[in-house]
């Protein structure tokens, strides 16, 4: 399984960016995807779940209004649409997998979020600063 993120940048306050994130090894219609990401000295905070399957999109509160998720099933991908960008969004983003087809997004948010999610890669990281 290889997750491979991009389009990360530097942006100034307001504006947007889209992330995307590539998925080979598996089929990503049949897995819940999320977004999380990592500043330095913070400790990772996911901030966006899809679980098709369910119906289901959650996003944290940080984040609710300017951020969406979406996926390409076809294309084996998943993005992140980033709007209004602030500087607390400064971070590298990383993408993953829920480890089981049955994992929703229960666990998304939370701080064993690598038990029941996986992510490969560097991610891709976004710097928000004027």
């Amino acid at each position: 399984v290889q997750l491979q993120a991009s389009g990360g940048g530097l942006v100034q306050p307001g504006g947007s960016l889209r992330l995307s994130c590539v998925g080979s090894g598996f089929r990503l219609d049949e897995y819940t995807m999320i977004w999380f990401r990592q500043a330095p000295g913070k400790e990772r905070e996911g901030v966006a779940c899809d679980s098709s399957s369910a119906g289901i999109t959650r996003y944290a509160d940080s984040v609710q209004g300017r951020f969406t998720i979406s996926r390409d099933n076809p294309k084996n991908t998943v993005f992140l649409q980033l709007d209004v960008l602030q500087p607390g969004d400064t971070a590298r983003y990383y993408c993953a997998k829920g480890r089981r087809r049955e994992i929703g997004c229960s666990h998304y948010s939370g701080g064993s979020q690598y038990r029941y999610y996986e992510s490969s890669g560097q991610g891709t990281l976004v710097t928000v600063s004027s």
